[in-house]
């Protein structure tokens, strides 16, 4: 097997399948034991987020049960249960844009059958995410608000034969899992029945004989009774003897089939989430304001999907927590007659106004379900609606459980999608489906494992697949032709390196992740205690996390092996792929609703900057070839040529265009430099020589051309929403409702257009003239549009003398201070935004239409109403975060 680059281990074992999740952000979540562990895969040894699962919740009254059936068969597994720590059995990142900081939030189900959301901690400077949404609460006051169902539809209980069944899914379900003693449970059940049977003989003495019942909860461990009104575990019952129940008890009374099915649509298993849907036909990288949301499924032991509607919040903000998150119950789905074990989403024609989005369940029964949402109902609907989903198609092949689902929705096609089916057995199902004709056509069985099958993952746009089982192997498959064939994962990697000294002693795989750029796959693997060493191992090393290097991937037909530029030791045919892949990799940025996310690239350019500085240059070269200067330059032409013709050429390239190449100029050309050195223009070369030099300076220039280019955008955005208010307003002050954009700065960009005017566009010489105007004409006082700023220190005035940084004129050198990379204001004392590409800092927000501008506007007018903020960086266009001290963990895009 190949060899990762890195690795490093967590503290708690792995209990289930798809066991590690990737965020759009570029943060990775481990589902290990009793927590959640968060990390950061360009930092893997720094410091780590928790998710801590507590013990003791607060259980779900339901009811109470007849003493007399307390042994029903339907009741065993509630009876039965005795895990005394519950721990993670599923997670799911959500889409960039949900948390209040713009983040994402992450959904954490766990074997008690609570479902959580939780946001990172940004302002709260702790390891521990804070929840924010307990959704298995809202879940049980929907049902009782509904009476669980009962009154609309007279639903008959499960007959014994369907328990019997239910039960021996849940055994081999929890085959896959670490299970706990039998015999501890058979013991703690026969004490219950003894305890009963002694509780009546005792009664029988000289007193009247009460109808005696059981108060039955979900949500917790084990069962318990209700001794005058006091809760005692059953399995202290040893201790003393219980009193009786009251003949009135506050929970009604209700059969042993009804708890059951109670207990079970409280019983969650698995959670996943959307992908954004924009409510209108705006499309930016980061939704805001309500106009879009994502919608998250929950899955149970009924059968049924839970799908709860999650807004994108009004506002973002760094300085505190408080921004609510807004979870809606908008259907609720019978998609099965069994636990749901698998859940997917994918969603079809994300560039028209109106997709559509597609929902795969499987379940312990084997049948996996292909769901058609509609739209309109889900995202407006205020109350639950069971139409809101139509189905298109049932699978069902063999009764083997369904462990893992995934889909995918190659860009070549429009209305088709992938799905891949992993099984208990072993076992793998990979379907092609025409979602525009209902033809669901299937590509094969493979038997891919010898046991569980624990995670599946596309990439490369559904033409490779990677999958894991309990058996500890991975293995990558590539779909061509519409034959599904396995090919070995690549074994050379740009230089290799290990984060930690791990032990070889591998177990079992309990799932793979994939990164944003398709360039790294991550996967997470228990150690076997029995190989570790007891005094220093065993104890901090339960599971480990392993990255491979997937560029050298080949997913398509090669006419020609050679390579361009030659690195010894390393295969000339691999060579080529990284370069393909890198190409469409960074071909698939340049959607602007993707957010970038481009660690993996960068990361896999600067390994073999290392090696070979000129096969990157040959890269690089070739991407502003294609991308940037069209089909008519000849290929082969090196970067001294190529150069000058982008730069020529950068009003007439998109924003997201212009935000990519800043990124890759900054790390990975200029990687030797710091951020805080070009963006004040202090670069120091010395010590290369004059050819290294000058091409240095080219790629800088290019550098500052483009972000020259951005703000020009920026500046003429305000220019123009200025003057579109100011005739509009009738009167002396315009505010602006939070999360909306508000032109500010106008004195500090008049000040740049003046320091600047021998290279700004004559249009944005005229928008400055027309601002001038306007404000002499309605002298309208907008706040924050000072024209004279004053230190946040010493109360002196500051000059406007550049955008990057401000000198107050106080007694002696003067305070540096930092300006604003959106408005150019003198950044007050307050938290700011952070770029982790540029390192500038952020307190107004920019405008989300600069971030979908095509290229320099002719008109800025056109675009100048119904502007939200945006919290990405206006020059390197990834999510800007709040700095965090080195102590804590933060994410890195870049």
């Amino acid at each position: 097997m190949a060899s990762s680059f890195q690795a490093v281990s967590t503290v708690g074992a792995l209990s289930y399948p798809n066991a590690i999740a990737w965020s759009d952000e570029n943060l990775i979540a481990i589902a290990s034991g009793h927590l959640v562990t968060i990390l950061n895969p360009a930092l893997p040894l720094a410091p780590r987020g928790l998710v801590t699962i507590s013990t003791g919740e607060p259980p779900f009254t339901i009811g109470v049960v007849d003493r007399n059936d307390l042994l029903t068969a339907c009741l065993l597994p509630t009876s039965l249960s005795r895990d005394t720590r519950p721990c993670v059995r599923s997670i799911s990142w959500s889409p960039i844009g949900l948390a209040p900081n713009a983040g994402c939030l992450l959904a954490v189900c766990t074997t008690e059958g609570r479902v959580k959301l939780y946001r990172p901690p940004f302002c709260d400077f702790c390891a521990e995410w804070i929840e924010v949404v307990d959704v298995s609460n809202r879940l049980y006051e929907y049902l009782a608000s509904i009476s669980f169902g009962e009154q609309e539809a007279c639903t008959t209980s499960k007959t014994s034969d369907e328990h019997a069944t239910e039960n021996r899914l849940a055994n081999e379900d929890s085959d896959i899992v670490l299970r706990r003693g039998r015999k501890r449970r058979k013991a703690v059940a026969s004490r219950i029945v003894k305890d009963s049977i002694s509780d009546e003989q005792d009664d029988e003495t000289g007193k009247e004989r009460q109808e005696l019942s059981m108060v039955l909860y979900t949500g917790t461990a084990p069962l318990k009774v209700d001794n005058s009104k006091r809760n005692v575990s059953a399995s202290k019952s040893k201790a003393k003897p219980r009193k009786k129940i009251p003949e009135h008890s506050t929970q009604p009374l209700i059969t042993a089939d009804k708890y059951a099915s109670r207990s079970s649509m409280l019983s969650s298993l698995v959670v996943a989430w959307s992908p954004v849907l924009q409510l209108t036909s705006k499309t930016c990288s980061i939704p805001q304001n309500g106009s879009s949301v994502s919608l998250l499924a929950v899955g149970g032991k009924s059968g049924q999907v839970s799908i709860w509607r999650v807004s994108v919040p009004n506002y973002f903000s760094i300085e505190h927590g408080g921004v609510p998150t807004t979870a809606t119950i908008v259907a609720l789905l019978q998609a099965h007659h069994t636990w749901i074990t698998a859940i997917s989403w994918a969603l079809l024609d994300s560039d028209s106004s109106n997709p559509h989005v597609l929902l795969a369940t499987g379940s312990t029964d084997g049948s996996v379900k292909i769901w058609l949402a509609y739209n309109e109902q889900l995202l407006k609907s205020t109350e639950s609606n069971h139409a809101s989903f139509s189905l298109l198609e049932v699978i069902a092949v063999d009764n083997a459980p369904v462990s893992v689902l995934s889909l995918a929705m190659p860009d070549k096609f429009s209305d088709k999608i992938l799905l891949a089916i992993g099984k208990v057995s072993g076992s793998s199902e990979v379907w092609i489906c025409d979602v525009s004709s209902s033809k669901f056509d299937k590509v094969g069985l493979y038997e891919m494992h010898d046991h569980v099958v624990t995670g599946l993952a596309w990439a490369f746009d559904g033409r490779s697949l990677y999958s894991c089982s309990q058996d500890n192997f991975v293995r990558s498959w590539i779909l061509s032709d519409g034959v599904l064939r396995e090919v070995p994962i690549p074994s050379n990697t740009p230089r290799l390196r290990s984060s930690t000294d791990l032990p070889d002693a591998y177990i079992s795989c309990l799932g793979l992740a994939v990164s944003p750029g398709n360039l790294v796959i991550a996967m997470v693997r228990n150690f076997d205690q029995d190989l570790l060493d007891p005094m220093y191992q065993q104890r901090t090393q339960k599971a480990a996390v392993d990255f491979f290097w997937i560029g050298a991937q080949q997913v398509n037909p090669l006419s020609d092996f050679s390579p361009d530029v030659v690195i010894p030791g390393f295969p000339g045919k691999e060579l080529v792929c990284w370069e393909l892949n890198i190409l469409w990799s960074l071909k698939q940025y340049e959607n602007q609703n993707k957010p970038l996310v481009v660690w993996d690239i960068v990361a896999a350019l600067l390994a073999f900057k290392c090696s070979s500085a000129k096969y990157v240059e040959h890269v690089l070269v070739k991407w502003l070839s294609i991308s940037f200067v069209g089909s008519q330059f000849q290929m082969g032409l090196s970067a001294e040529k190529i150069l000058p013709h982008v730069s020529k050429s950068l009003s007439k390239l998109a924003s997201r265009q212009l935000h990519l190449l800043n990124i890759i100029c900054r790390r990975v050309i200029l990687s030797e430099l710091k951020p805080e050195q070009i963006n004040c223009k202090e670069q120091n070369l010395q010590g290369l020589d004059c050819t290294e030099e000058e091409k240095l300076m080219m790629w800088i220039e290019l550098l500052l051309s483009s972000e020259r280019e951005l703000r020009e955008r920026l500046v003429g955005l305000s220019f123009s929403a200025f003057t579109s208010l100011s005739l509009r307003s009738h009167s002396t002050t315009v505010s602006s409702q939070p999360g909306d954009w508000f032109p500010v700065g106008l004195a500090q960009m008049e000040q740049w257009v003046s320091l600047n005017r021998d290279v700004v566009q004559d249009q944005l010489r005229v928008l400055a003239i027309e601002v001038g105007k306007h404000k002499e004409r309605n002298r309208l006082q907008l706040s924050g549009n000072a024209s004279t700023e004053k230190c946040s220190y010493c109360s002196s005035s500051v000059p406007f003398e550049s955008s990057e940084v401000a000198f107050c004129q106080g007694v002696g050198h003067g305070h540096k201070l930092a300006r604003c990379a959106v408005s150019m204001e003198v950044c007050p004392l307050t938290p700011l935004w952070f770029c982790m590409s540029c390192h500038r800092q952020v307190f107004r927000l920019p405008p989300e239409t600069l971030f979908a501008l095509p290229e320099y506007p002719v008109d800025f007018k056109s675009s100048a109403t119904n502007i939200c903020s945006k919290p990405l960086c206006p020059f390197c266009g990834i999510l800007l975060q709040r700095l965090q001290p080195d102590f804590l963990l933060s994410a890195s895009p870049v």
